[in-house]
């Protein structure tokens, strides 16, 4: 996923799932680490849903990044 818009919504510049694997946390861990069910952030690693900014700063915190570097790299 780049940065821009999709639906909407403005996209992250990196994948959720290269900051999840970066970060070297199964997807099990992140979700946990977030609190959310391994199903929805596997959603949100295929861009069939998206989360909503609690959820991205709870992201952000879980994989050691910040907004800026998600969104803008």
């Amino acid at each position: 996923m780049m940065a821009g818009q999709e639906g909407g919504k403005t996209m992250p510049k990196i994948t959720l799932r290269a900051a999840r694997v970066n970060a070297n946390l199964t997807q099990v861990e992140a979700a946990a680490k977030i609190g959310v069910a391994v199903s929805t952030l596997k959603n949100w690693e295929t861009g069939k849903t998206f989360p909503n900014k609690p959820k991205i700063d709870k992201i952000c915190e879980a994989y050691g990044i910040s907004f800026d570097v998600l969104f803008f790299g």
